[in-house]
């Protein structure tokens, strides 16, 4: 029961804060939203950044198992085609594109937030393991690029005239192509 609550308060809080904005949304509209006192959601969360910083640290850990998987393989073209597709599975968990969301329209808000800066930190390593030492800075920059590929399709919608999987194919192949530069 403990961990549903939880996860009710986090599903309704990065709703209001995306709708409303992190720093318009108050701890007290949060539990009148979940029908609780704010004592109820204080014993799961004390702050609005915990809330944030729970949000933000399964993404961080995705992100750092990533890191030590790529780092315990050869810097070879198929690594980087696993790694890419890896990081592609994790896109697709049900609340990362809100949590994207979140995070985009509240940039100004959180942008020295410490559980950013540790999410911006695991995403440069996992960009420098996409290439050797010695590469390239154009190789390193199309190798970086993979990953917004995968990224970038993700913000296309039904109105492209593509569904989901032409989507997650196509930014695939363009994360591959970029990935073997």
């Amino acid at each position: 029961m403990r961990a549903d609550t939880r996860t009710r308060i986090q599903e309704v809080a990065l709703r209001l804060f995306t709708e409303q904005g992190y720093e318009a949304t108050s701890l007290r509209e949060i539990a009148e939203e979940l029908g609780v006192t704010k004592a109820a959601l204080y014993y799961h969360f004390k702050t609005k950044d915990d809330i944030v910083a729970s949000l933000v640290d399964l993404r961080v850990a995705e992100l750092e198992e990533l890191v030590e998987w790529a780092r315990a393989r050869p810097k070879t073209s198929a690594t980087r085609h696993e790694l890419l597709e890896r990081y592609a599975a994790n896109l697709t968990r049900p609340s990362h594109l809100e949590v994207t969301r979140f995070l985009e329209r509240n940039q100004t808000a959180l942008r020295e937030h410490p559980k950013l800066i540790k999410m911006r930190e695991a995403m440069l390593a996992l960009r420098a393991e996409l290439s050797e030492p010695g590469a390239t800075p154009v190789e390193r920059i199309s190798r970086s690029l993979a990953l917004f590929a995968l990224h970038a399709g993700k913000w296309m919608t039904a109105q492209d005239g593509l569904t989901d999987d032409e989507i997650a194919e196509a930014s695939m192949e363009v994360a591959r192509r970029l990935a073997d530069m």
